[in-house]
């Protein structure tokens, strides 16, 4: 009973810090920046609330109710942002070409700057291939011209730029055409990566046997950045509703042109707090494949291979015969089952 209840408040507690909570915030400042123009129109009046304990009841039960729904809209919100869903194909195919020439920008300007520190260091150490390399990169043009500001970078703005490239996917296959999208597709093909471990078809699964501990940092790093999302759905919304409201007879044109220039500032920052938030996120997933993978394995009747290699293959096999319909070739998952007890009742 202990467990459910720890469960239960659990994830009540990531519903409050990620959606009903920052709810609450955009509705006070729809409430006090844009709703006072929207009242005197004949309907608001009939509707507002004449007391000030009715307001807060209102907003309170505005902020649960709200959001509950976009906790249940959760995935096609985050679609829009990752460039999965509304996008334009053409739009979608130029975005991502531009972040994959980010991330090839990225690692050439690190590189750069490391076979440069090894030459000062030791210069005839440097192999053949090491300074084709190095001259490759010193003439390409869109290096060059960073190169000389990459040089005069601190140890600390360097490693900023390992985050940057950090939070593009791995394969260049898998880019997205936002920031947002591939700071999140770097963790959701991070199983796949090292282990051949899909976490997209044995999430539920993964997720089911890995230690409480890691399943709650998972969770709690995704709060985080749902609490970032949810403000800036919110605020893009009431920038919507407070151009609307100028049109309104009597409108208060100032708090209504000050609370959009306010909004429409802070919807960058929130995007920019999310991409963040997501390095936690990343970590945490990152320890639930490192750690779960062994539970999982159990719980499926398997036994981890000794070798690195042989395990790649053996979460292969899970892979398919979780996503695709059975097929003789699955049998070779045998290979790596535990042996029945000997007490089982098959063979009593």
């Amino acid at each position: 009973m202990g467990d459910i209840a720890k469960g239960v408040l659990g994830g009540a507690w990531t519903l409050l810090v990620g959606w009903i909570l920052p709810t609450a915030l955009n509705l006070s400042v729809f409430w006090f920046g844009v709703a006072p123009s929207l009242r005197r129109t004949s309907l608001a009046a009939r509707l507002w609330p004449t007391t000030g304990g009715k307001s807060a009841l209102l907003l309170l039960t505005m902020s649960i109710l709200l959001g509950l729904v976009l906790a249940a809209l959760q995935n096609p919100l985050y679609r829009v942002l990752e460039g999965y869903l509304l996008w334009p194909s053409r739009v979608y195919e130029r975005s991502c070409a531009r972040h994959l020439r980010t991330k090839h920008d990225l690692r050439d300007r690190l590189a750069l700057l490391r076979l440069e520190r090894r030459e000062e260091e030791q210069a005839d150490r440097l192999s053949s291939n090491d300074v084709a390399e190095l001259a490759r990169l010193r003439t390409n043009s869109r290096i060059a011209r960073v190169a000389r500001k990459d040089r005069r970078r601190t140890a600390v703005q360097r490693s900023l730029l390992r985050e940057n490239l950090a939070r593009y996917p791995v394969d260049d296959g898998q880019i997205a055409p936002t920031r947002l999208g591939n700071a999140i597709r770097r963790f959701e093909e991070y199983g796949h990566d090292r282990f051949r471990l899909d976490t997209q078809v044995l999430w539920n699964e993964l997720a089911g046997t890995a230690p409480e501990q890691v399943r709650r940092q998972v969770d709690l790093a995704r709060a985080s950045v749902d609490f970032f999302v949810s403000l800036l759905y919110g605020h893009a919304v009431i920038a919507v509703a407070a151009v609307a409201a100028l049109f309104a007879t009597r409108a208060n044109v100032l708090i209504l042109l000050v609370s959009l220039v306010v909004l429409c500032s802070l919807i960058p920052l929130w995007y920019r707090a999310a991409l963040t938030a997501t390095d936690e996120w990343a970590a945490a997933v990152r320890a639930l494949v490192n750690v779960g993978r062994k539970p999982l394995a159990e719980s499926l009747g398997l036994a981890l291979p000794s070798s690195l290699e042989e395990e790649r293959v053996m979460w292969t096999l899970v892979t398919k015969l979780s996503r695709l319909p059975y097929h003789e070739r699955a049998s070779a998952l045998d290979a790596y089952r535990v042996e029945p007890l000997n007490d089982s009742p098959t063979n009593r």
